[in-house]
């Protein structure tokens, strides 16, 4: 692997982290944005490029849950071997001097085992080399959320501009810089928020695996929409909105960072209005006004409808058939699994008599929850973490 990622041309090795177990959907939609040499691997996939394209996977891609560039690999038996090689790691030509930097780091099936002591070798190597203030890492804990590579996604906020996480595995330390920050599901628009919310790159992940990429002009629409993830996401995605237009990374602070070619990169590209619409709805009328008020700051209202009352009174809309996809509440969330039968058994009954030619997709944490809707519902996809809680898709082909 490259260990000298100096200049913005410069090609390393991207990750981009994924929800576990959307791994293969993530990869398809980097191949699809023309990111060169995605791999699908355990957690993630990756890329090979420089730093505009860890500028550009921040800034376009939906399904990534975080962009860490690896801008180092090597060998190390010992803490002073890591000490040594750590100390050359280019990070004058990385790092900003005036910028806070935390370390991380994780340890398996290696003779270095003690995680903390492999982050004060590293902390020390920057902050003798560089100058940089160390902020020190809160404790890690231990098992799979160790591992921030590969697993769950590290929810504890960010209270500095830059992390690096060192993971060493079978000896092999890779050192990466986390270049998004805070977590990419944050978009910047959406402030107000419901029970169980959808996060908007799971949400993405769901849409596309349901065939959905925003290329073709179907109507999407969700009848218990909470606070409208999935309306506004499949409406930015048909007017080819940049996921990431709204906010700032973690890689504005690194010292190669190119403010004009970020700007020229960020500004490329106009929406272009979608020629269907997206629709939501949901028995609370405060979700709506959530729903409403998040389309508003995504700039996607002009082709969104949010409309108050239940998923008995649901109707098509007068549009060619699409996809109604919908996140039900949950027995370990909202409410028992036993009680929500009923719910789940007249939603798929509404859904059989009025949506005929269109497609549907459901996600719920209990096969006995999908099996009471009644619907023919194919192969379920694969079991992924929606908030802690194991949650399935349930898709079926086009309704008769």
């Amino acid at each position: 692997m490259n260990t000298d990622p100096t200049s913005p041309a410069q090609p390393f090795e991207i990750f981009l982290v994924a929800a576990p177990g959307l791994e293969a959907v993530l990869c398809a939609e980097a191949a699809d944005r023309g990111f060169t040499d995605p791999t699908m691997v355990k957690g993630g996939v990756t890329v090979t490029g420089g730093w505009p394209e860890v500028w550009r996977a921040n800034l376009e891609l939906r399904g990534a849950t975080r962009v860490l560039a690896r801008i180092a690999s090597f060998r190390a038996l010992h803490l002073a071997q890591l000490d040594k090689r750590a100390r050359r790691v280019p990070w004058a030509e990385i790092l900003r001097a005036d910028v806070p930097v935390r370390v991380e780091a994780s340890c398996k099936a290696s003779r270095i085992y003690h995680a903390g002591a492999a982050a004060q070798r590293i902390e020390r190597a920057i902050a003798e080399e560089l100058g940089a203030p160390i902020v020190k890492a809160a404790p890690k804990k231990t098992g799979k959320s160790a591992d921030r590579d590969v697993g769950e996604e590290d929810t504890r906020p960010l209270e500095i501009a830059v992390q690096i996480k060192a993971r060493i595995d079978d000896d092999l330390c890779t050192i990466s810089v986390d270049s998004s920050g805070e977590s990419l599901h944050k978009r910047g628009h959406k402030e107000a928020v419901n029970k169980a919310p959808m996060r908007e790159t799971l949400a993405a992940l769901f849409l596309r695996q349901c065939g959905y990429d925003g290329r073709e002009p179907i109507p999407v629409v969700d009848p218990m929409c909470g606070s409208g993830t999935f309306a506004i996401e499949a409406a930015e995605m048909a007017a080819g909105l940049k996921p990431g237009r709204s906010r700032s990374f973690a890689f504005e602070q690194l010292a190669n960072f190119d403010p004009a070619r970020w700007q020229s990169l960020r500004g490329s590209g106009m929406a272009t209005p979608p020629a269907v619409r997206f629709y939501g709805s949901d028995r609370d009328a405060g979700a709506i006004a959530m729903s409403r008020a998040n389309a508003e700051r995504a700039g996607v209202s002009a082709w969104t409808d949010f409309a108050h009352h239940a998923i008995s009174d649901l109707t098509p809309p007068e549009s060619p058939p699409g996809l109604v996809i919908v996140n039900p509440p949950y027995g370990a969330r909202i409410g028992e699994g036993k009680s929500l039968i009923p719910l789940y058994h007249a939603m798929g009954n509404t859904l059989k008599t009025r949506f005929a030619g269109w497609r549907v997709a459901i996600i719920t944490n209990e096969a006995a929850l999908a099996k009471a809707t009644e619907l023919p519902f194919e192969e379920s996809g694969v079991t992924v973490s929606n908030g802690g809680i194991k949650v399935t898709l349930y898709r079926t082909g086009v309704l008769s």
